[in-house]
């Protein structure tokens, strides 16, 4: 029976590396159409009211921006922003930082794997 665990597991592992891989121009238009009314992105630019600035994400500490309004949950959570952070914290915000303000997911892990390289490209 292990016989079989073992590449039932490793191809798991290949098709997740696979998808994790995303395409950033993909990406960028999912995020226009669904984080920007929100979100701003563009490096320098001033946090809307509602949601940070997510340029430059990838690698920051989270709640650590210029953004003022974070939620006590987030700014405790001791996170640093990697794409596998961003993966699970963008399939299930809630679950991974219960009390976060953020209630979009993105159930999709195409979608997900695309928004997160696109977030990887935008330093």
């Amino acid at each position: 029976m292990l016989k079989f665990v073992v590449p039932v597991l490793a191809l798991g592992a290949m098709a997740s590396g696979a998808q994790a891989a995303g395409d950033a121009k993909a990406g960028a238009a999912l995020v226009k159409a669904r984080c920007q009314m929100c979100h701003v992105l563009a490096k320098g630019q001033k946090p809307t009211p509602m949601a940070p600035n997510l340029s430059g994400v990838v690698g920051r500490k989270a709640g650590s921006s210029d953004y003022a309004q974070y939620s006590a949950a987030l700014k405790g959570a001791n996170i640093t922003w990697t794409p596998a952070r961003l993966d699970a914290f963008l399939q299930a915000p809630g679950k991974l930082v219960p009390g976060t303000k953020m209630v979009i997911a993105v159930p999709d892990a195409a979608q997900r794997a695309d928004v997160i390289a696109f977030l990887v490209s935008n330093k």
